[in-house]
């Protein structure tokens, strides 16, 4: 996925909605930005498959050597899917935040939740002035 294409959460997160499947489905990660921030990860706590989850909600934990911190879902919905192979393999993060690096999939509740959300510039501004 290009980074151009996507939606993100002020907290870094990013979403990619897909429609293709009759419900619209939300994956998630995190972005190249809030990885380089973050810096040396070394754990991953993924959310439950079935969990209900609403907009701007903790659905997990990454840390790093420098911190913790909470990844927060952009939307409301059902997680339906977490990528299982990436607490093993944390370097995904890194090398491919917007493909590899997903960290799941919620069925959205409601589309209106997208209002909420970050253009790709609007998004990169943001960093800017975080001083990034």
């Amino acid at each position: 996925m290009k980074p151009q294409d996507l939606l993100y959460a002020k907290t870094h997160e990013w979403v990619h909605v897909d429609r293709s499947g009759g419900s619209p489905v939300a994956t998630i990660g995190i972005s190249h930005f809030a990885v380089e921030a973050l810096t040396d990860l070394v754990y991953l706590e993924l959310p439950e498959v079935g969990r209900q989850v609403k907009a701007g909600q903790s659905i997990g934990e990454i840390e790093s050597v420098k911190a913790v911190s909470d990844i927060y879902s952009p939307v409301s919905g059902e997680i339906v899917e977490v990528n299982r192979a990436l607490p093993d393999g944390l370097g995904k993060l890194n090398d491919d935040p917007y493909g590899d690096g997903w960290i799941a999939k919620i069925k959205l509740a409601d589309e209106a939740d997208l209002k909420n959300l970050l253009a790709h510039a609007a998004y990169e501004k943001q960093c800017a002035e975080e001083g990034h």
